[in-house]
């Protein structure tokens, strides 16, 4: 059996990685574990010798996402200085610079990544990710140092939409459906991206995170979301009023 131990001083980090794995596991024939040591979550995890090609290629997808999402979020955090917008707006900026280059994201954390038999995520991070941490720097220097520039919603919208167009396509066509709890995002073949009803600020995330290249959004009336959605992705986006999940004849619900 080949064995990893993956350590995180965060909560969010070591129940991400264990719930990921453990969706993995059955396919994968793995062993999993997970104990606390020290104010350290450690995720163990092994598997046949056969199978450790498989599990780094796992492994690796996991931690590259552990860094571009919880890392990087907690970076603009704490070091992106911007004028005061709406929350929808806030957060789908927020959600657009953390998706903005992030091949190259995930380049620079491949080539510095080594799964040998463990790895404390936040020492890597630290310690092997600084090219990365001055990457993100200067796209929020740059951001920072507009932010005069950004207080207008036209200049703000222009830069927002500016991200958006320039991310890349992770969805080829998903359809939105508007329910009384949230909304509900299919992608192609009625595959569930979602599994609960997401809020706004969920649905405004998701859809810059797949950025597709065709959005269907199912619903009853205008509403100021469906404007700022239709605003940010312009053509991309075909809304249906007066239709919903529950009116549609055929479909799953």
């Amino acid at each position: 059996m080949w064995e990893f131990c993956l350590s995180s001083t965060k909560m969010e980090v070591a129940r991400f990685i264990y719930q990921s794995l453990k969706g993995e596991a059955e396919e994968l024939n793995l062993v999993l574990t997970c104990f606390e040591q020290f104010d350290t979550f450690n995720i163990v995890v092994a598997c046949p010798e056969e199978d450790k090609g498989r599990l780094c290629i796992i492994l690796e997808r996991y931690i590259i996402k552990i860094v571009c999402s919880f890392f990087k979020e907690n970076f603009l955090d704490q070091n992106l200085h911007l004028p005061t917008h709406e929350k929808i707006s806030q957060t789908a900026f927020k959600k657009a610079l953390i998706n903005f280059d992030k091949e190259t994201d995930f380049y620079i954390i491949s080539k510095n990544l080594e799964l040998k038999k463990n790895l404390h995520i936040e020492s890597f991070y630290n310690f092997k990710l600084s090219a990365l941490r001055e990457k993100w720097k200067e796209l929020v220097t740059l951001a920072n140092d507009n932010s005069d520039y950004l207080i207008g919603d036209d200049a703000f919208f222009d830069l927002l939409k500016f991200l958006i167009d320039n991310l890349e396509v992770s969805e080829s066509e998903i359809t939105i459906f508007e329910k009384e709890n949230g909304f509900k995002v299919l992608a192609k073949e009625n595959v569930e991206v979602n599994s609960d009803s997401l809020s706004k600020e969920g649905l405004i995330s998701t859809l810059i995170e797949l950025s597709p290249k065709k959005i269907n959004l199912y619903c009853e009336e205008e509403t100021p979301l469906v404007s700022f959605l239709s605003k940010i992705f312009d053509d991309r986006i075909n809304v249906n009023y007066n239709k919903t999940m529950e009116k549609i004849e055929n479909f799953p619900h």
